[in-house]
């Protein structure tokens, strides 16, 4: 599988999981496009800052554009490029937010928890 073919089934599956399968219905709500909108700016400047400078690289094989390392660095837009990255990543972003919220809302709701304590682990107090 590609990267890009592992980026869209990571948001079916994260999609699916927050309509069906826990039925927090996140993706309906106002409130998350919000919260979305500003967590992928931040997004995309970390994504420019590791994938400008290099740190991190991707196999123009592997994702939408054609960009190698070996071409040189890559352009900041186009070339299935956002902020120097692949495209992809915005993917990827998009379901870990998505899974990590859903997650939170769930077992907020079956009371995981409520009443944390604070102090020593339970198995070390006298």
């Amino acid at each position: 599988m590609t990267y890009t073919q592992i980026g869209l089934l990571a948001v079916v599956a994260a999609s699916a999981c927050d309509l069906w399968a826990f039925r927090t219905r996140l993706l309906t709500r106002r409130v998350f496009w919000t919260a979305y909108a500003i967590i992928v700016f931040f997004q995309l400047v970390t994504n420019a800052m590791f994938t400008g400078s290099g740190i991190v690289q991707y196999d123009g094989a592997a994702i939408i554009g054609s960009t190698s390392p070996a071409e040189g660095p890559p352009p900041f837009l186009g070339d299935g490029r956002i902020a120097f990255a692949p495209v992809e990543d915005l993917l990827f972003g998009f379901a870990l937010v998505l899974m990590s919220l859903t997650l939170w809302i769930w077992w907020g709701r079956r009371g995981v928890d409520r009443n944390p304590t604070a102090g020593p682990p339970l198995w070390r107090r006298r």
